[in-house]
């Protein structure tokens, strides 16, 4: 204690110190700075005096550099100790001290990089994990959000926190009571740090195999009951954190009915965006692809999102989703066209973004290269020739499905689409809608625009 007292003196006499030669610094400066004026009279009659003021100028700015460079080393020396403080704080042993310094390095850490990386190789980290097996919750809670900032923008930290055994004491933390769920505070800073940590792919398989796989679906589908909107996006962020990984992938579909759980999440509008990430990485393995079909209006709801929802990103997700499964199966390609994928790709095909029409010319390639079998769709019927086929006849159905009178019947198909959503929206009785005009109206149209494809 004495000599921490001493130390304390001797910063303050240093700190003392500086201040006074600033002050000093700064008066001879605007003395100098005054009596300039009043030399500037006698140029004439002594040359050398400007030079000597000058000379005296120029001392004068670089003590007051090298005072202010001096200042600066003191401050980070003072940085340090503070640091080096903290330090000592959750190395005590002493469970106040330990928290209070847990309190303090998120504190520290959480708009500062330079202080992460310091804290970090100072040895903060293995002391914070310990504190999760402590059995106060506030400690559990301080080290938590601690961890959490260490990790921000920090590679090093967060493989260090996967390396001192972070995983499986939170997983232990958050493992439901015999009663009740776990603290609701408490799973959202796990979550949170679970993202934090996935994003770092040599942390992917190791977290990934932990178990917080399922721990992120069990917290995903409690949480969106009572709407719970950051931890719900914060588990949808990490959960495609995981799934880059194709090994995460198969953990994911053998969760029971985790896939079908993602689709019913799409008519969420905040989540729909992060669910459909998710599915397109799910969509990347046979398992996922098998998972995908076998859920029931699986097709149905991605075409409703192509219908419905305005925003490019989720069209353009939902088409590379409806692409990949459309490549690769036969009967999910025939789902698609019995959910009337068709008019709604040929829509996108003309008002999409950019992406979205690629994609969806795409996967009309491969709808209409369906292996010459005769597939029905939305009313209508349509012949699809076999790849590579010289057969005269696959050859003129598919000149029937791309001449004028097949697009201008899509054309006519999709807008009565459309009628009918808006008047779903605007809830108007159907005895208003003049059906066989719109027909009409809509022919006349088709006859008199010429419609690229």
């Amino acid at each position: 204690m004495a000599k921490l007292q001493q130390n304390n003196n001797d910063q303050f006499n240093f700190w003392s110190s500086c201040r006074r030669k600033i002050i000093e610094t700064m008066k001879c400066s605007g003395t100098i700075s005054c009596h300039k004026k009043t030399v500037k009279s006698q140029v004439i009659t002594d040359q050398n005096q400007p030079q000597e003021m000058i000379k005296t100028s120029v001392d004068v700015k670089g003590a007051t550099e090298n005072l202010l460079m001096l200042f600066r080393i003191s401050s980070l020396e003072e940085e340090n100790v503070k640091l080096k403080e903290v330090v000592k704080k959750l190395q005590s042993g002493e469970n106040e001290h330990v928290l209070q310094g847990a309190k303090q390095v998120r504190e520290l850490a959480k708009e500062d990089l330079e202080n992460r990386k310091k804290l970090g190789l100072l040895g903060v980290i293995p002391p914070l994990v310990g504190m999760l097996d402590s059995k106060d919750c506030h400690s559990h809670i301080a080290a938590l959000y601690a961890l959490l900032n260490l990790g921000i923008g920090n590679d090093m930290n967060k493989s260090a926190i996967v390396e001192a055994g972070a995983l499986h004491k939170m997983l232990d933390l958050v493992k439901s009571p015999k009663e009740g769920m776990p603290d609701p505070d408490l799973s959202a800073v796990v979550v949170a740090n679970f993202l934090g940590l996935s994003a770092l792919d040599s942390n992917k398989p190791i977290v990934g195999s932990s178990g917080a796989v399922v721990f992120l679906i069990k917290t995903l589908k409690s949480f969106t009951k009572p709407n719970n909107s950051q931890v719900v996006q914060d588990s949808l962020r990490a959960l495609y954190n995981l799934s880059i990984l194709p090994s995460n992938i198969l953990l994911m579909v053998e969760v029971e009915n985790f896939v079908p759980f993602l689709f019913t999440m799409i008519v969420e509008i905040e989540a729909s965006d992060r669910v459909l990430s998710v599915l397109s990485n799910i969509v990347s393995t046979p398992e996922g692809r098998k998972a995908v079909s076998m859920v029931q209006d699986a097709f149905k709801i991605l075409v409703d999102v192509l219908n419905w929802v305005d925003s490019p990103g989720c069209q353009e997700k939902a088409t590379y989703v409806l692409m990949i499964m459309a490549h690769k199966s036969y009967v999910d390609r025939q789902a698609m066209i019995d959910a009337g994928i068709m008019s709604s790709l040929l829509e996108l095909t003309l008002i999409g973004s950019a992406l979205s029409q690629k994609r969806s010319s795409k996967i009309l390639e491969i709808l209409r290269a369906n292996k010459g079998k005769r597939v029905s769709g939305a009313g209508t019927t349509l012949s699809a020739p076999l790849c590579g086929s010289t057969d005269t006849e696959s050859v003129d159905s598919s000149k029937r499905f791309l001449n004028n009178n097949a697009v201008k019947h899509l054309v006519e198909q999709s807008l009565h689409n459309n009628m009918r959503r808006i008047v779903k929206r605007a809830n108007i009785p159907k005895e208003f809608m003049l059906l066989e005009h719109s027909k009409s109206s809509v022919a006349s149209f088709s006859t008199s625009k010429s419609l690229p494809f």
